[in-house]
């Protein structure tokens, strides 16, 4: 920034209003951070492209700068007297950094994704490292106890579990001696969650729409991207009949008021791409169409999330959640457009939008601020190596109600 600031002269120099010359400073300020990002990232990956060493190794230092990070620290935890061990380390001894439990946890699966994809980066031995010293069952076992209490029922209920059945995803599907132990000391952590989901869903009876943690369709969509991975049959048939019995009627989805403010979901995108996951293509294009009217019409008011929201400040830890959302529109927008067919205008409507909202979150990934930079990284890895269409399942004739289904070696 001194270099810019230089090239202009000094500020008292530049002409204008008091209001003009703060001006003039945010935006040097700004370019400055972008140029830094640049710098830290080893420029910005393309959407659809492999990622090179230094964006692989940028990505995963993220993680290994915050998972053992224990402070500051949010642990939204229900105090109910008496209790002596209540540091965050000690309630959650795994999941104890990167600010809060569900960061932590999809921040391991960062470095599990990368090192499966990338297992020859610079970073993979200190990924490795850090992950065995993490994933270490009578710790995991800790954390099934904290669950197991009355006041914790509804922990991070169903964000934090999705991503803890996406983590565990992750290693059960990695051919690697690493990842066995890790994923057998998980299963502790993963049966539990897993019972959870079964005793849930049928309570919940409507469910959350909402543009941050608690929205279903997010939760669901990895929930059944797990259950069929791992050929957990019953607990897929949970899920795709509780999406169709709650969702398969939608129409018109309201999207002219997103997004919120502290949005980092589009509850509507999240709802689409949690039905491409049920619906045969025909039905599903059909639906689409009706759910999200106009996806290929400039002048409809579904042109409003095709669009890439403005973030105003990457300090503030609620704004930046806007990051979160282009990134996660990136993704559902792509994963959506990956069951249309090849001549739908709409496949290419939506894929021009996620490469605009995956780039627009890209530029803030690396800001600087631990407000962003605790959980980002993992949405951009999310949508940069394609987790959730890496292997789309074929169209179905129809959504079924059960039966077996290790046919299906797809997620």
């Amino acid at each position: 920034m001194q270099v810019l600031l230089l090239e202009l002269g000094p500020i008292q120099r530049v002409r204008g209003t008091a209001v003009e010359r703060v001006s003039i400073l945010l935006l040097l300020i700004a370019m400055s951070l972008i140029e830094g990002q640049r710098a830290r990232a080893g420029e910005f990956p393309q959407l659809g492209a492999p990622l090179s060493d230094a964006q692989v190794t940028a990505f995963a230092r993220l993680a290994l700068e915050n998972l053992e990070r224990e402070y500051p620290n949010k642990p939204s935890h229900v105090w109910t007297g008496g209790e002596e061990d209540c540091t965050p380390r000690q309630l959650h001894p795994v999941f104890y950094g990167s600010f809060d439990w569900h960061s932590s946890v999809h921040g391991h699966w960062m470095l599990v994704r990368l090192l499966k994809h990338y297992p020859h980066a610079e970073t993979a031995e200190a990924s490795r490292q850090l992950l065995a010293r993490q994933l270490i069952e009578e710790n995991l076992r800790r954390e099934v106890a904290y669950f197991q209490k009355e006041s914790n029922r509804a922990y991070e209920r169903m964000y934090g579990w999705a991503w803890a059945l996406r983590l565990a995803q992750e290693l059960r599907t990695w051919d690697d001696p690493q990842a066995r132990n890790w994923a057998k000391a998980f299963s502790v952590l993963e049966e539990h969650l897993v019972a959870e989901v079964h005793g849930y869903l049928p309570r919940l009876t409507y469910p959350i729409r909402t543009g941050v943690h608690r929205d279903t369709a997010f939760a669901l969509s990895l929930i059944l991207d797990y259950a069929r991975a791992v050929e957990d049959q019953q607990l897929e048939q949970l899920v795709e009949e509780y999406a169709m019995e709650k969702y398969a009627r939608d129409q018109d989805c309201a999207v002219e008021y997103e997004p919120s403010g502290q949005d980092f979901f589009s509850s509507c995108f999240n709802e689409a791409d949690l039905m491409r996951r049920v619906m045969p293509g025909d039905e599903y294009s059909q639906w689409l169409r009706k759910f999200l009217p106009g996806l290929d019409d400039p002048h409809a008011k579904t042109s409003n999330v095709l669009t890439p929201a403005i973030v105003s400040d990457v300090t503030d830890p609620q704004i930046v959640h806007l990051v979160g959302l282009n990134l996660s529109r990136a993704w559902t927008q792509r994963g959506i457009a990956s069951t249309l067919a090849n001549d739908d205008p709409r496949r290419a409507v939506l894929n021009s939008a996620a490469t605009a909202h995956c780039d627009a979150g890209l530029k803030y990934v690396f800001s600087g601020h631990y407000e962003g930079e605790h959980w980002l990284a993992t949405f951009a890895v999310f949508v940069l190596t394609d987790a959730g269409i890496d292997r789309p399942c074929p169209p179905r004739k129809k959504v079924r109600r059960g039966g077996n289904s290790s046919d299906r070696d797809c997620w």
